[in-house]
């Protein structure tokens, strides 16, 4: 393994991950603050949301051709432009010509998070070797479980610039940081790495295998699940409902960021070193959605709702962290090193695909159904996750000559 060109990729990618966490509360506690109602809020981020699935899908296949590095840096200099024009903002402007300009802005964040992300997972498949899935999954784990402890530190981060610096004061700290990270990974990264040895044509785009297709859909499932109380419905109810302070919610959002993405990146530990097939999704998913179900129910009953809310999602976040990381380590094995890019994004978009539909309803279902509902949508996604999961090879074996059959394919 390349432990120079990860060390750089995983870099970079931590850069990125702490302003976009950042970025994420800032934005959502301060148009709070101003008197946005939950359906706008979820409105500022849906272009963010859209603009992932559209980049994932075309990024993959232009990472394939151009190389990893181009990807990479494009999203890491597309969030410094997005951090830019947010800080712009005139508190002056009405509230559509504010919401507007925040979702063209949210949307070009969008493009970078998805560029960023879909490089980073890639190049770890193109950097270890074909045959070391227990490596893969361990690296596989560590990127994704330092990525999501760091988006939760963003989390305390950005609630901490908005208190000290302000709203524009802390986009234009984060930018600036940001640009550096940006001006090493273009003078670092090799510029070859992830491109691939044949040109992918346009129909590259949606040809996936049975497997792979699958997987997509129970991931839409599965980040819905987590969007649609993530987004809105938690943070709005502790900030309005239990009158948190800004640093009270940033810290709690950072904290369960960071113990998900912590489980996240022990993950191979947890299930004993074993690479995971399906049924080890399937098994979680159903988990999941049981935890879904009980925080609501818990509430229902009169249990002190505090308690209730931060030891339910405690929960939820560590086995939604289990049942990502089985998923992000079976994409990579159910591809090949010259099409990785294409699946990866392919699978990210179906990823961004949940994110969107859960942002939606996380705004409308606490709306009209306030956290309860957001919390019930969550379970539904979850067992829809869990049932699709079902069809996924059930054993490592046959995940493992999938691989091997699509090498052997690709060469003839």
């Amino acid at each position: 393994m390349n432990l120079r060109n990860y060390i750089l990729v995983t870099g970079a990618y931590w850069g990125f991950t702490l302003t976009d966490g950042a970025l994420r509360m800032l934005v959502l506690l301060h148009f709070f603050n101003l008197g946005y109602a939950p359906v706008t809020l979820a409105f500022l981020f849906l272009l963010y949301e859209f603009f992932g699935i559209v980049t994932n899908l075309l990024g993959g296949w232009i990472a394939s051709r151009m190389g990893l590095r181009v990807t990479l840096v494009s999203g890491l200099a597309l969030q410094v432009v997005a951090l830019g024009m947010l800080a712009l903002l005139n508190p002056a402007w009405s509230e559509l010509a504010s919401v507007t300009w925040v979702m063209i802005s949210q949307a070009l964040s969008g493009i970078a998070k998805d560029l960023t992300k879909m490089s980073s997972k890639s190049a770890i498949k193109v950097l270890v070797p074909a045959d070391a899935k227990g490596t893969l999954f361990k690296w596989v784990a560590v990127l994704t479980g330092s990525k999501n402890a760091l988006k939760g530190a963003g989390f305390f981060v950005g609630s901490f610039l908005l208190a000290t610096a302000g709203f524009s004061g802390a986009l234009w700290i984060m930018a600036g940081a940001l640009a550096l990270v940006w001006l090493g990974s273009w003078a670092s990264l090799p510029r070859e790495i992830g491109k691939a040895k044949a040109k992918a044509g346009w129909r590259d785009l949606l040809s996936k295998s049975r497997e792979i297709n699958v997987l997509c859909v129970a991931r839409f499932f599965l980040f819905g699940a987590r969007d649609i109380w993530f987004v809105v419905g938690v943070p709005v109810f502790l900030r309005g409902v239990l009158g948190w302070s800004f640093a009270q919610v940033g810290a709690f959002m950072a904290f369960w960021v960071i113990g998900y993405g912590i489980v996240q990146g022990a993950a191979p530990a947890i299930l004993r070193g074993r690479a995971p097939a399906g049924g080890t999704a399937t098994a979680i998913a159903f988990a999941l959605a049981a935890i879904s179900a009980a925080i609501p129910l818990g509430l229902l009953v009169g249990l002190p709702p505090a308690t209730v809310i931060i030891g339910g999602l405690a929960l939820f976040g560590a086995i939604f962290a289990l049942n990502s990381a089985v998923h992000s380590y079976l994409i990579l094995d159910y591809t090949d090193g010259d099409k990785v890019a294409l699946n990866v994004g392919f699978y990210y978009m179906a990823n961004a695909g949940g994110r969107l539909v859960g942002c939606l309803l996380s705004g409308l279902l606490y709306q009209f159904a306030e956290l309860a509902g957001c919390l019930w949508g969550a379970f539904v996604f979850a067992v829809a996750a869990a049932v699709v999961a079902l069809k996924l090879p059930r054993d490592a074996l046959h995940a493992e000559k999938l691989a091997h059959a699509t090498i052997k394919a690709d060469g003839e």
